[in-house]
């Protein structure tokens, strides 16, 4: 079972997010640029804003596949402490990666979304959206974040996924769905016909349409730190 394309797969997931269409307190985040397309049909159908996070994953510079873990803007960042102790890996290593890869998120937040506000979550509902190709640890940075931002509830809303990995995710957000769910174990099926580029201007255009129908959002104001769940990696 496959979509033909994000558009499609967004349509598709709004369809099972409709209770949550036109009521106050929702917000429709995801991570770009994969899942912007999938995302802004989801707010659009639900009549909800769209807010874009833009974690970047930390990578040991001298072995770049071992994943560290990984860093939003603000220079929050999740360790995935089983690669760092099993690889030895240096905290001057680890403090170089989350200062070169939160100046680059905060570069790409402006890119992205210009000089607008991140939106208030706190007490809010928020539909996390993937289009199944955001890694792991992007993810767990994306669902921590948003639980510092004391988002009281996170809906992950993924195109297709393991039932072991369905379980996982579980463990992390409070609501998990998906158009399809397979058997087995493993990373995020292969869902999309068509995985083409989504090119930098395109999420620009898709942020500013979502925007412009929506008016009057405030500047995100932190409150008080709630418990955060851990994702494991």
């Amino acid at each position: 079972m496959r979509s033909p394309d994000r558009t499609r797969t967004g349509q598709l997931l709004a369809e099972k997010l409709n209770r949550y269409a036109n009521r106050k307190g929702v917000v429709v985040a995801t991570v770009p640029p994969g899942g912007v397309p999938v995302a802004y049909e989801i707010a659009i159908a639900l009549n909800a804003p769209l807010e874009i996070l833009v974690p970047r994953i930390l990578s040991y510079p001298q072995n770049p596949v071992l994943i560290m873990g990984a860093v939003s803007a603000e220079g929050t960042h999740v360790l995935h402490d089983e690669v760092i102790q099993w690889f030895k890996i240096p905290d001057a290593a680890i403090d170089a990666a989350i200062a070169i890869e939160s100046a680059e998120s905060r570069r790409l937040s402006k890119l992205y979304r210009g000089d607008a506000p991140h939106l208030e979550v706190s007490g809010k509902t928020v539909i996390l959206v993937d289009d199944g190709v955001t890694s792991f640890p992007s993810l767990r940075m994306t669902v921590t974040v948003l639980r510092l931002r004391c988002a009281a509830h996170i809906v992950l809303v993924v195109p297709i996924a393991t039932t072991s990995l369905v379980r996982g995710l579980q463990a992390a957000v409070d609501e998990v769905v998906t158009c399809f769910t397979a058997g087995g174990s493993g990373p995020f099926p292969q869902w999309h016909a068509d995985l083409g580029q989504v090119t930098d201007q395109s999420v620009r255009d898709l942020y500013e349409r979502a925007k412009s129908r929506l008016t009057g959002s405030k500047a995100d104001k932190p409150k008080r730190r709630k418990g955060i769940k851990a994702l494991q990696i």
